[in-house]
């Protein structure tokens, strides 16, 4: 007997939901992965479920099975913008051997690149942080769209994935199909080989799993097929994947982002800053303006984007000099009923221009948050849940009446205009 399709999941994971989960993955046998892929586009989710393919060394199975089940079925492709170009040839290659009609590339955000990667070599410090705003980052919001999605997944490929099923129900309330979780290595190839599918070109190059060319190596003979990918790295997935149990790495719609600027919470490209971090290799922290101050040379001569952290009793104006060296400046407020923090705010505004990204960390609330956007401050993060609310629905409160000027725009209460002394 059919098992009826799964109705979409309150906010919270139902038990029953869970249990259907249970029943779909023993329905099938180990091998029947076109069955599972079938099953799961026309009883499952039926026009809501899309394919995610790296078009890597493995991929002409899935796209296969795709083209026999539903060539139209949408397949993305995660366009980096660090692929070998023989991968991107590859991908035009399966798409007219396999008569794919629906294959859409997902780019990264232009102004992500221009903002995080500007010189395009955030994989050598920080591949965590590039995987992020190339692939999880642009997936995210294609995810949203559907109630599943399909990985060419494989129960051998990392421990981790060494209890993966055909059918996940992930914590954000949706279903991960893995049609291949049983297959082997020797399993692809003899699929391959047996439907006659295009091979990668790097594969007889020696390289087993491909994925961004600064990322991948070749695999050695008796090598792990994913030893070529970021080796020499404690990584081993890049973020758009984790199984049933969340080993992998957190659900995407789980990553909570609390920095607030330009109308939206944003990911945020700076961590935070730890004691004993190398001077000359910071990259994307802010650092406290003391440990700047104690070794200036070191950071100013550091070629990597680096933030300034400044905390109530600390003086600007210390390093004026050098406030262009920092791409960001945070200013904490450790208290609400602390101001300081407004100080310094338009100290960097209005006597030294700086012109970079001005936040506020700390106790940030909403009551304060147009206060702090008079005082220069253009970046919040924000952890306070009815704040986040607040500036997600536009129902900050205005300030309409004040007594001290910002600038020479603003007119104070009781004054009149003409009387103002210029600066």
């Amino acid at each position: 007997m059919a098992l009826p399709k799964l109705a979409p999941a309150p906010a919270a994971q139902d038990k029953l939901r869970a249990l259907g989960i249970l029943a779909l993955n023993g329905m099938f046998d180990e091998m029947d992965a076109v069955g599972v892929l079938r099953y799961a586009a026309t009883e499952v989710l039926p026009g809501d479920l899309a394919i995610v393919s790296s078009f890597g060394a493995d991929s002409a199975v899935l796209l296969h099975m795709v083209s026999q089940v539903d060539p139209s079925l949408p397949v993305y492709f995660l366009e980096t913008g660090k692929h070998f170009a023989e991968t991107l040839d590859y991908v035009e290659t399966l798409k007219q051997h396999l008569g794919l009609t629906n294959v859409v590339a997902i780019h990264p955000a232009s102004s992500d690149i221009a903002r995080f990667d500007p010189q395009g070599d955030l994989w050598e410090t920080d591949p965590d942080s590039c995987c992020f705003i190339r692939k999880t980052e642009p997936l995210e919001p294609v995810t949203e769209m559907f109630g599943g999605w399909v990985t060419g997944r494989k129960r051998y490929q990392t421990k981790e994935r060494g209890v993966l099923p055909h059918f996940e129900l992930t914590s954000d309330d949706r279903i991960k199909v893995n049609p291949l979780a049983y297959f082997s290595d020797a399993d692809v190839i003899e699929y391959r080989q047996q439907h006659n599918l295009p091979e990668h070109p790097l594969y007889a190059r020696g390289y087993r799993s491909i994925g961004c060319a600064p990322c991948t190596s070749i695999v050695s003979e008796g090598e792990d097929p994913r030893a070529g990918r970021w080796r020499g790295l404690n990584k081993k997935e890049c973020g758009i994947h984790y199984d049933f149990n969340g080993a992998i790495a957190k659900p995407m719609t789980a990553v909570r982002h609390t920095l607030w600027k330009d109308g939206a919470f944003i990911a945020d490209p700076f961590k935070a800053w730890e004691e004993g971090t190398d001077p000359s290799t910071a990259r994307y922290v802010h650092v406290p303006l003391q440990v700047f101050l104690a070794d200036r040379d070191a950071f100013l001569a550091n070629p990597h984007p680096l933030g300034l952290l400044v905390t109530p009793g600390e003086k600007v104006e210390d390093v004026e000099n050098d406030l262009g060296r920092f791409a960001s400046i945070a200013i904490r407020f450790p208290a609400f009923t602390d101001g300081r923090g407004y100080s310094t705010a338009r100290l960097l505004a209005e006597r030294y221009r700086y012109s970079g990204e001005v936040r506020a960390i700390g106790d940030v609330l909403q009551d304060q948050i147009p206060l702090m956007r008079r005082c220069g401050i253009n970046a919040f993060v924000v952890e306070h849940e009815p704040t986040r609310r607040a500036l997600i629905e536009n129902r900050l409160p205005e300030v309409a009446l004040f007594y001290q000027p910002v600038g020479l725009t603003e007119v104070p209460a009781g004054t009149r205009p003409f009387l103002r002394r210029a600066h």
